[in-house]
């Protein structure tokens, strides 16, 4: 049975900041690929994207974990892709974290989505009308706070 697990984002919390959020992005994804997870993460546009990708720059180079853009690096890609909404990952993914606000017609290709219910009410709103399409979709539904530090 595929999973999707929704984090809730705590208003008080690091990640409730766009560097922690950012952070805690790099730490699931270093999380899940340590456990051989091929996966993708989807984020809202171009410019989202290749923000996220910097950030995987951005880290000590004993936590360097090789990534790419969809339609960058090798034939059959890295462990960890990064595309947005209008493109599709190159190969046969497991797990996709979800950073776009509404897009999840791409989640039936997935056995496993992680996605976050953020602080703004607004934002709110579109994760529970995502919440909604993967229960519809027969996904088994999970939440979590977030408690990293």
């Amino acid at each position: 049975m595929a999973n999707a697990t929704f984090y809730i984002v705590k208003p008080d919390s690091i990640q409730a900041s766009e560097t922690g959020f950012e952070q805690y992005i790099l730490f699931l994804a270093q999380h899940f690929a340590k456990q051989g997870a091929k996966l993708y993460i989807q984020c809202q546009d171009k410019a989202h994207a290749e923000r996220i990708a910097e950030c995987f720059w951005q880290v000590e180079p004993e936590h360097f974990m090789a990534h790419n853009l969809v339609g960058e690096g090798p034939k059959y890609a890295t462990n960890i892709e990064i595309g947005h909404q209008g493109v599709k990952p190159t190969w046969n993914r497991q797990l996709v974290i979800n950073l776009a606000d509404s897009e999840t017609t791409f989640a039936n290709k997935f056995n496993e989505v992680v996605d976050f219910v953020p602080c703004e009410e607004k934002a709110k709103q579109l994760a529970r009308e995502r919440y909604k399409i993967y229960r519809q979709a027969g996904y088994h539904l999970q939440t979590f706070e977030i408690e990293h530090k």
